[in-house]
């Protein structure tokens, strides 16, 4: 698994066996803003401007124990800065560019950065975040990064190992706030370990592959799992500044990818454009990710030309389980089966064992004497919510799954309080407690509500003060919420409703709001805001 070698280590490595093979590409992009052209670099010259990086950083006296955010979106800087900081010992906080002042001021008091190195033309959006905080760290321009860098108020000490916190990732959680994933070096190596490892039609060729990875490098699926796969078979991540289906299979052809990624949304999309000889005009081998649409598995293979292999996979835990061996469940919710190293339960909401193929909750740990080897290190500042998660020994990772008679795991729902729209996990608690801000609103549940495009819409449910329950004051509150969190976290539906059911304790009954069985969108009332979201 790899989990006992740091990513300085792991680099190093890569660039003395593959040191002229090119390690990361961003393709073409007319109007883009940055490297128009495209952009490659190889391994032996990727190595340079990491010393080079690392120089600078040391001489400013940062190593071993320190902070650094960063807010510079998908480009080749922060991968190149990111390694620089890893071979110091230095944590990596990455900032997810939609996020408004608040959330930043939140982030940086939470993790308590000694600097912030971001793009200049985003350094309003960070002054703003640091005007809310009461943690304020420097901000230096990425473009004046050499003569800039502020020196950190405390001493460095020691080297990085593979226990050393590499990345704090943000997560939403089921109570209101964001959590910060602390992920080690051993534990990213070891994920990029385990896609090596994966078999049948998703193998991984040593200094061969050419990896195509839209998501965001704020994540821990391009910025983690392809990333360091990429680093320890040879290869070359591929980093688009983000999915548009547009420019997709042009960009796949002009990069030469033999791999790429997705998620759920990617599929119906690419689906939906015109069929042209661009989609066949390509030499990938196959697809990762997760959330194709069962009833679109198999057409969209067979309209691509190449296999979609799901997985699952979660920010405490990217080792991955797969559906990687023939023959695969094509056409259904599976994603895998236990591995050496990802022993799994399906449990009921007493911890108890449920009989095959009924649902229950997916429990997961390494083993019984190392439950917690190759997992996350914890929730930054929260032990109780690291110990809640791990209770009884295992990793109880909120989603609900069947096992079949051959072992295969099939994913059904999410037990816990999130919604999960194109990638995102939104906490239902986090914009309930946004909107409870506002003056005219007496009482909210947000839930999750199917979108066939995006999986997962935002729903409020609205009970007001004594304004007017119209579409004008709907949008008004979607504005709202544009205003101070991240534009996907807004509802794109919104129903205004007299009251809503609660207990004795006066805690909100979601369930039992709408008719089992029913769609709320369909629901007398119900107001589509979804135009509303747009990207700032």
């Amino acid at each position: 698994m790899r989990d006992e070698t740091t990513i300085g280590e792991a680099f190093a490595t890569a660039v003395s066996t593959w040191g002229d093979r090119p390690f990361f590409a961003v393709p073409a992009g007319v109007g883009r803003g940055y490297l128009e052209a495209g952009f490659e670099i190889s391994y032996a010259d990727a190595a340079k401007e990491v010393e080079a990086l690392a120089a600078i950083y040391r001489s400013a006296g940062y190593g071993l124990g320190h902070r650094v955010a960063t807010l510079l979106e998908n480009r080749p800087e922060y991968v190149l800065h990111k390694l620089a900081l890893s071979s110091l010992g230095v944590c990596c906080v990455p900032i997810n560019p939609e996020y408004r002042a608040g959330e930043i001021a939140y982030l940086l008091e939470h993790s308590e950065p000694e600097i912030v190195i971001g793009l200049a033309a985003r350094r309003q959006q960070l002054l703003g975040g640091l005007s809310e905080s009461a943690h304020r760290p420097a901000i230096v321009n990425l473009e004046e990064f050499a003569s800039a860098l502020a020196k950190p108020l405390r001493p460095a000490s020691g080297r990085a190992t593979p226990e050393t916190p590499s990345s704090i990732l943000y997560t939403s959680g089921t109570t209101g706030r964001p959590k910060g994933c602390v992920l080690s070096q051993g534990y990213e190596v070891a994920t990029g370990g385990r896609y090596a490892a994966l078999g049948g039609q998703a193998a991984l060729r040593a200094g061969q592959d050419r990896i195509y990875n839209p998501l965001p490098l704020y994540h821990a699926n391009a910025g983690v799992f392809s990333l360091m796969a990429a680093i320890v078979t040879g290869n070359c991540q591929i980093q688009p500044d983000r999915f548009r289906p547009q420019r997709w299979w042009n960009e796949i052809a002009e990069t030469r990818a033999t791999v790429v990624h997705y998620l759920g949304i990617v599929v119906p999309l690419l689906m939906g454009q015109a069929p042209s000889a661009d989609e066949r005009a390509h030499q990938v081998r196959f697809a990762v990710g997760a959330g194709v649409e069962p009833e679109l598995h198999a057409a969209a293979e067979q309209r691509f030309g190449f296999p979609l292999i799901e997985l699952w996979g979660m920010t405490e835990m990217v080792r991955v389980l797969a559906d990687d061996i023939e023959p695969r469940h094509v056409g259904t919710r599976a994603f895998g089966r236990a591995i050496d190293g990802v022993e799994a339960r399906v449990v009921d909401d007493d911890g108890r064992d449920v009989a095959d193929p009924h649902p229950g909750e997916l429990i997961i740990r390494h083993s019984a004497a190392t439950p917690r080897r190759g997992f996350f290190s914890g929730y930054l500042k929260d032990e109780a919510a690291t110990e809640l998660a791990w209770r009884d020994g295992w990793f109880h990772t909120g989603d609900v799954v069947w096992r079949g008679p051959d072992g295969m795991l099939h994913f059904v729902d999410r037990k816990k309080n999130i919604i999960r729209r194109s990638g995102e996990n939104i906490a239902a608690a986090e914009v309930e407690a946004l909107l409870l801000t506002h003056p005219e609103v007496h009482q909210v549940a947000v839930m999750p509500v199917k979108d066939e495009l995006r999986e997962e819409e935002v729903l409020a449910c609205i009970v007001l003060k004594q304004a007017r329950p119209d579409k004008a004051m709907a949008d008004a509150l979607v504005q709202y919420c544009l205003d101070r969190i991240a534009y996907y976290k807004a509802p794109g539906w919104i129903h205004f409703v007299p009251d809503i059911p609660t207990t004795g304790t006066q805690k909100i009954q979601k369930h039992t709001i709408y008719p089992k069985g029913t769609d709320p969108r369909s629901a007398a009332g119900i107001l589509d805001t979804r135009s509303l979201k747009r990207r700032q």
